[in-house]
């Protein structure tokens, strides 16, 4: 099934902060960035997974970010040849293969280079930090940059490298959180069905996914041993309990009650249940 990455409708519903039960997106706070973000692409997603952690929340890159999303900060550039690199994030440095192309562009490094220049960032070692900043410079002055521009753009990227993250990782936690997202946008009790089935055996996530399920609009057909299955059922709007999920309930009698009336039909009582 290929999920367009540009469904307006998935990104509705996530700019809502409706994202119970989306990969990575269900946390409070992260039900409040997204909807202070209100993430119309899908860079604005895997940004928003590189910059909820501790570092970058602490330092104001998120809020940084979100402000020049919306307008309320301008959108600079250290440098003219940084502006297809940055676009994405708003003139943020956001990624560590964001910090590695700056270097190639600007001060003609190597791939091999650049990624020592990253790692060399990441562990804050100041002899190692002196000499990748006389070379970084260096270069960026061969390349017709002014050696002042080139030392900012240098202290810019250490400072950002200690909260860059991996957009490779970033783009694939995002994906799969855009995945789930679509999928509740799109098959609704289907979705929120399977969800109740993941975490059937702990009550506490069903009370929490039930409530969900009634906010969305959902109904939410109580346990019926003619309807029902061993985990939970969606269809046309409809969310039918799992007999699993009911206390003592075990999957090898909920088998049995399964073949029984498929064999022989609905159980008309409950003296026809027993005997049966």
């Amino acid at each position: 099934l290929a999920i367009p990455l540009d469904d307006a409708d998935t990104y509705r519903m996530l700019s809502k902060g409706l994202t119970t039960a989306v990969f990575q997106f269900e946390s409070r706070g992260m039900k409040d960035y997204i909807k202070k973000l209100e993430p119309s692409t899908f860079e604005d997603l895997i940004a928003l997974a590189a910059l909820y952690r501790p570092g970058p929340l602490n330092s104001g890159m998120v809020d940084d970010f979100i402000n020049r999303r919306h307008g309320r900060a301008e959108v600079s550039y250290p440098h003219p040849k940084l502006e297809a690199i940055l676009k994405p994030t708003y003139g943020v440095i956001v990624y560590q293969e964001q910090v590695m192309q700056i270097a190639q562009v600007l001060a003609g490094y190597t791939l091999g280079g650049a990624d020592m220049l990253r790692r060399a960032m990441g562990k804050k070692k100041p002899e190692e930090m002196a000499k990748q900043r006389s070379i970084f410079v260096e270069g960026a002055v061969g390349l017709g940059v002014e050696e002042a521009n080139a030392a900012y753009i240098f202290d810019l990227m250490e400072k950002f490298a200690g909260y860059a993250f991996n957009k490779s990782h970033s783009a694939t936690y995002a994906l799969i959180s855009f995945q789930t997202a679509w999928l509740k946008t799109h098959y609704r009790a289907e979705f929120m069905a399977a969800t109740m089935s993941a975490d059937m055996q702990n009550i506490d996530k069903v009370v929490t996914l039930v409530d969900e399920a009634r906010r969305m609009g959902l109904a939410l057909a109580p346990p019926c041993v003619n309807r029902s299955a061993f985990r939970f059922t969606g269809a046309s709007g409809q969310v039918m309990y799992g007999l699993g999920a009911v206390r003592g309930v075990g999957e090898g009698p909920v088998a049995a009650l399964v073949e029984a009336r498929t064999e022989s039909g609905p159980f008309l009582d409950l003296a026809d249940f027993c005997s049966r």
